[in-house]
């Protein structure tokens, strides 16, 4: 509520390097920035100035329409030319490990302010200050610099000189040189590339000039596509320069955008995304009370959640919501939506997103299914997934929990009763209830059905084919959240029996030997009667959703399994150490990345069910809330900022993986506000 007091600022966590780190090449290149424009489209480099990934770029735009990203813009290179004197304010790799030039010598700190990477150079005797940024809900990237006074700085002549370097391909893909022939054209401050019907990019130069130039730049060396076994070499096409006049104490800069027409104020865009920002920051803190005195680096896991949440296209209906699972090469999966949707949306007080979002996914139910990957325009949705229908249950639980929306649950608990019925009598991949024992089976050779879903070629890594234990944990958990929402509405209760059964059936899952739970029961290939004794994460939700269906000293035994075999400072492991199958490090080409995916890697969005899991069966609180803690550092490493996807199973656990991953910030924020929440109820209590 605004009680029309003056709100003391929000800040954000203070992300900030010296030249300690941005003057080390490797230290400077593992560490990437990320912003995004909620439209799916997005920025990215690394705090060097070198592009070392293929998805690297000032522009990446969803030009194929709902998200086909393309990379549009790669580079902006400038440089500080004060007479007959150059400095450059970027760096180059090269293929054969050549940095030229070697701007990043020339960084004297690198910090975010909000969402905003920002560099100073401190280089031929004056300061500048370069930021990047983009502009919301449009697919538009600001370029500005900023020279600091000096006293006995009046009336140089100072300019900047910027490369521009463009491109047109898939942001998963290589570069086509002879797909790329752009019809090229300059007019005062304003340069203008067209590729085709494709798209057609404008940058401008307010208070600048521009020149057309036609020139390719090859041999972009890109080390971390090399580490992950792919094409290493780019490059990019050179289609114009900008002269920009640099005054001291005034900003200058250049817009890339594929509007037709963008704006030349830099100033106010700038207001604009730090406005932006702050308002993200001040919602979570107006409608959630935890966050109202958040310490910095949960808000700014805020500011980290917002650049998942998008507006997209939504075939045959218009405009929807949906969640990136992960930049840069994720899009937008039923799973991982649900599954971040609580600490995306909920948490961070944007419920009517968080409906929207549930609206959105809920047109494309088939035969009581989720799709696993949203489709795109003239796509047939892929339901390859038996857990991201049971995770909609408790996506819908958590909406109705934090908003009471009984008109909302209304309408959609037909919806909700229909799937129930499809699992019960039955749908797509064997997914049905055994009416034995009222647990659901699910799977199919060839098919990858739960979220540990590697598959190369026809090789499913982890089929988890029978009646896998998070599968069955969700499945009761959703028959008890139905029960719930009919005595809400006063509807009859078909779920509390199945509900029942499926609890009693649970117990099965129980290892006589005290190791807490199986993996996977009934199934075709895993050992003695159908059981895989592997001791993996996926039973931590036995005990962290809503509704177990664990005696109490059966929970404590999940969470001591889970923290002496499984838990690292950065999440679970996805398969214990000491097993045959246990991967220490992630790494290699595709089929060695994929097969040790989900056998050892640690993964972050985890952390968050065994923090709660913790202090269920603990009751201490406040140790559950430190485990979140090392979250903290990781926000300093690789995406910076935020959570990436994956780390090492062995210490010192080093990021892998996408740098930036819904889920690791979803479920870290959901963790730390319901654990708040649990602790003020303690106190009022």
């Amino acid at each position: 509520m605004d009680t029309g007091k003056p709100r003391d600022p929000i800040i954000p966590e203070e992300i900030r390097f010296g030249r300690a780190i941005c003057g080390d090449l490797a230290e400077a290149e593992r560490r990437e920035w990320w912003i995004a424009n909620g439209r799916g489209g997005y920025a990215a480099g690394t705090i060097a100035g070198t592009l070392t990934r293929r998805y690297h770029g000032l522009l990446v735009a969803p030009v194929d329409p709902p998200l086909g990203r393309r990379l549009v813009l790669a580079k902006a290179d400038a440089s500080l030319v004060d007479g007959a004197e150059s400095y450059p304010l970027f760096a180059n790799r090269w293929s054969g490990g050549q940095i030229a030039p070697p701007g990043h010598l020339g960084i004297e700190s690198f910090h975010l302010d909000h969402s905003v990477p920002v560099w100073t150079f401190a280089l031929g005797g004056r300061r500048i200050e370069a930021r990047i940024w983009m502009e919301p809900g449009a697919d538009t990237t600001w370029m500005g610099w900023f020279l600091h006074p000096l006293t006995d700085d009046e009336g140089a002549a100072l300019s900047l000189r910027v490369t521009l370097l463009a491109n047109s391909r898939d942001h998963n893909a290589g570069t086509w040189e002879d797909g790329f022939q752009p019809a090229v054209s300059a007019a005062g401050d304003a340069l203008r590339v067209a590729d085709g019907s494709r798209f057609t990019l404008s940058v401008r130069a307010p208070g600048g000039g521009m020149t057309v130039k036609r020139e390719w730049y090859r041999n972009f060396d890109l080390p971390i596509e090399a580490s992950r076994g792919l094409d290493a070499r780019d490059s990019h096409l050179c289609v114009g320069e900008a002269t920009l006049p640099l005054r001291s104490g005034v900003w200058c800069g250049l817009v890339a955008s594929l509007a037709p027409d963008p704006p030349d104020d830099i100033t106010a865009a700038l207001g604009r995304r730090l406005a932006h920002d702050r308002r993200v920051l001040g919602i979570a803190a107006q409608y959630s009370t935890p966050f109202a005195a958040a310490p910095p680096w949960i808000n700014r896991l805020v500011l980290a959640a917002d650049s998942f949440v998008f507006t997209r296209a939504v075939p045959d209906v218009g405009q929807g919501v949906s969640v990136i699972a992960g930049y840069p090469w994720f899009g937008d999966w039923g799973r991982d939506t649900m599954i971040s949707l609580p600490g995306l949306a909920l948490c961070t007080g944007r419920a009517d997103d968080a409906l929207c979002i549930l609206q959105t996914f809920a047109r494309f139910i088939s035969q009581g299914m989720l799709p696993n990957v949203f489709p795109g325009a003239g796509e047939t949705p892929a339901y390859n997934t038996a857990d991201a229908s049971l995770w909609f249950f408790e996506a819908w639980r958590a909406y109705v929990a934090q908003t009471g929306d009984m008109a909302a649950l209304r309408e959609a608990f037909p919806v909700l009763v229909d799937m129930i019925d499809w699992h019960r009598r039955g749908t797509r991949y064997g997914i049905a209830v055994d009416p034995a024992d009222g647990l659901l089976r699910a799977g199919q050779a060839g098919v990858q059905l739960t979220w540990m879903d590697a598959k190369v070629g026809d090789w499913v890594v982890t089929p988890r084919i029978g009646k896998p234990v998070e599968i069955n944990a969700l499945w009761h958990n959703a028959l008890c959240i139905m029960a719930e929402f009919a005595g809400m509405l006063g509807e009859v209760d078909a779920f509390s029996a199945p509900a029942a059964a499926a609890r009693k059936g649970f117990a099965r899952f129980v290892r006589p030997d005290g190791q807490g739970l199986h993996d996977v029961i009934d199934g075709p290939d895993g050992g003695k009667d159908g059981i895989d004794d592997c001791i993996r994460p996926n039973q931590i939700f036995a005990v962290s959703l809503a509704h177990s269906p664990l005696a109490a000293p059966d929970q404590r035994r999940v969470v001591d399994i889970c923290r002496r075999h499984l838990l690292t400072s950065y999440g679970l492991r996805s398969l214990a150490p000491g097993s045959a199958d246990y991967h220490p490090h992630y790494g290699g080409d595709v089929r060695q990345r994929d097969g040790g995916y989900h056998q050892g890697a640690v993964w972050g969005w985890l952390l968050g069910h065994f923090a709660l899991a913790s202090a269920r069966v603990g009751g201490d609180i406040a140790a559950a809330l430190a485990l979140l803690e090392p979250m903290r550092d990781a926000m300093t490493d690789q995406g910076l900022g935020t959570i990436g996807e994956i780390f090492d199973g062995d210490p010192p656990h080093d990021p892998r993986g996408a740098p930036a991953q819904a889920w690791s910030v979803a479920c870290t924020l959901q963790a730390w506000h319901t654990l708040q929440s649990m602790h003020a109820a303690a106190e009022g209590s």
